[in-house]
């Protein structure tokens, strides 16, 4: 687990083999603590920020860079 502290001053801890890929780059899942009993976020690998969202259908995008990870649920009925 890499620590990574956030804009906000926090430390949180990226979990270096857990994640997806993303357009840009991978998404590796943030916890806040060591334990990863809490999990904070998505962390983007491409520009080294939390500040991602994720939709309903699990679509994940960075704020800051446009990183995307595609939808893992599609319904034609979404476009």
């Amino acid at each position: 687990m890499q620590p990574v502290v956030i804009d906000d001053g926090r430390t949180v801890y990226v979990a270096e083999t857990d994640g997806d890929i993303g357009s840009k780059g991978p998404f590796l899942i943030a916890y806040e603590s060591r334990n990863r009993e809490s999990r904070y976020g998505w962390f983007c690998t491409n520009c080294e920020t939390v500040d991602t969202a994720m939709d309903s259908m699990g679509r994940i995008q960075c704020n800051q860079c446009g990183n995307l990870r595609k939808p893992t649920e599609w319904d034609a009925a979404h476009e």
